[in-house]
């Protein structure tokens, strides 16, 4: 008995020193083709980034985001939380600068508007745990959101908008963070643009509530982020949890939201400052690539980590 005691807790120590140390710096690419544009159109690929929860320290996180620009998207969607700490707007413009020079589009989370705060991870395994707000002090996301505007990244919060991509039209329509309850769907209410070759949404939380209009709508696809892919999964089970209604099923990835819609919730780079470990869920961006509807889609996978930029394969 004292042997297995001891096995078992030297095993947990080894795997909360990989999560913590190792794995949540395994920066990984996910690619996946998703059969969502109208037939005839040019497939568009899309770079999907989202939870960074930047530290202004961060430098090989930056440095990998950076290098993403070598994989030369048509369009960037970054779904949010940003920021980690008061000070790392700097870093954040550092890690997607190269790619605020493409045509990108964006909305905000939770963390961007505060920082985090410590949190007990056994809150989120409990009965409306996840649904008390605990805030930190405010962040400047005013700040980031004037650079990307600058630059010329469009800010989707409670927009609708058409905009070229690669030479063809998309639609594209955002709300405000579901999680904060933020959002106001009905401010972008209505038929989405029949002319155009793709129907866009995004939103930080892909919580149902948001994701069944957007469908009603006569959206393609949805882009979120939020759930961290549930960030600690089991091996054969999956995510526990996914911090929104969203079931576990769909806690990273790609898949059918409805008859006509299609989803892709991204696992995010980043941890909170408080929880700083990640298993069997590496950070990870995603490049998606669109192709017209009746494509047989060739699903997700993941490429090289950290060389993914140069070495996608």
């Amino acid at each position: 008995m004292k042997r297995l005691v001891t096995g078992t807790a030297a095993l947990g120590v080894a795997t909360l020193g990989y999560a913590a140390g190792i794995e949540r710096r395994l920066w990984t690419l996910r690619t996946a083709e998703v059969p969502v544009l109208a037939e005839g159109s040019d497939p568009i690929r899309v770079l999907h980034v989202s939870d960074l929860h930047m530290l202004p320290g961060q430098e090989s996180k930056q440095r990998w985001v950076a290098e993403l620009d070598r994989l030369e998207p048509d369009l960037v969607v970054n779904t949010g939380d940003n920021l980690a700490h008061r000070r790392a707007v700097p870093a954040v413009l550092r890690a997607l600068g190269p790619l605020l020079e493409r045509p990108g589009v964006f909305v905000f989370g939770s963390n961007d508007y505060y920082a985090p705060k410590p949190k007990s991870p056994a809150r989120y395994l409990m009965p409306n745990g996840r649904k008390k707000r605990i805030h930190g002090r405010h962040l400047p996301w005013r700040d980031l959101r004037a650079a990307f505007i600058e630059h010329g990244w469009l800010d989707l919060t409670h927009v609708r908008r058409a905009l070229p991509v690669a030479g063809q039209r998309v639609f594209a329509a955002g709300v405000d963070d579901p999680h904060l309850q933020r959002d106001r769907y009905t401010d972008i209410e209505g038929r989405a643009d029949r002319d155009a070759v793709l129907r866009l949404g995004v939103t930080h939380s892909p919580e149902p509530r948001v994701l069944d209009p957007f469908a009603a709508d006569g959206y393609d696809l949805v882009l979120a982020g939020h759930t961290h892919g549930g960030q600690l999964r089991v091996p054969g089970v999956g995510a526990l949890v996914t911090n929104c209604d969203l079931d576990r099923s769909r806690a990273r990835g790609v898949s059918r939201w409805g008859a006509d819609m299609w989803l892709h919730v991204s696992a995010g780079l980043g941890t909170s400052p408080y929880a700083p470990v990640r298993f069997a869920c590496p950070p990870e961006a995603s490049l998606l690539t669109l192709v017209p509807r009746g494509t047989k889609p060739k699903g997700s996978r993941r490429a090289a980590r950290r060389n993914a930029p140069s070495g996608v394969r």
